[in-house]
């Protein structure tokens, strides 16, 4: 699975952004998917992740009720709906998923959990 995150960009404190990541290779429905950050210096943190169906989501303390996970398995694709940005909220943005052969929870906020990653997508946040 090759996975293809995008969408990022400078938002003013307060502002709105959402992610995408695009995956190819295979269907995503088998997999959990999450979404990490990280900023300069920092070590990547867990933001959310999503169940296989899009039924279940998980988040961060950090995010909860401004960020939303989401899914659309017909079209191989992951979001991340961010508003309420905040400037802490500044890094770097990575999609990632587990492999087909993992099969329980997708309450999974460990990198050691996820085997597919995409490229970075950079969020800045202007306060």
């Amino acid at each position: 699975v090759q996975l293809q995150a995008f969408g990022g960009g400078l938002v003013q404190a307060g502002g709105s952004l959402r992610l995408s990541c695009a995956a190819s290779g295979r269907t995503i429905s088998s997999y959990c998917m999450g979404w990490f950050r990280q900023a300069p210096g920092k070590e990547r943190e867990f933001v959310a992740s999503i169940s296989r169906s899009g039924a279940s989501t998980y988040y961060a303390e950090p995010v909860k009720g401004r960020f939303t996970i989401s899914r659309d398995n017909a079209k191989s694709t992951g979001y991340l709906q961010m508003n309420s940005l905040k400037p802490e909220d500044t890094s770097a943005y990575y999609c990632a998923t587990t492999s087909t052969g993992y099969t329980g929870n997708c309450w999974l906020a460990t990198l050691g959990s996820y085997v597919y990653w995409g490229q970075g997508t950079q969020v800045t946040v202007s306060s």
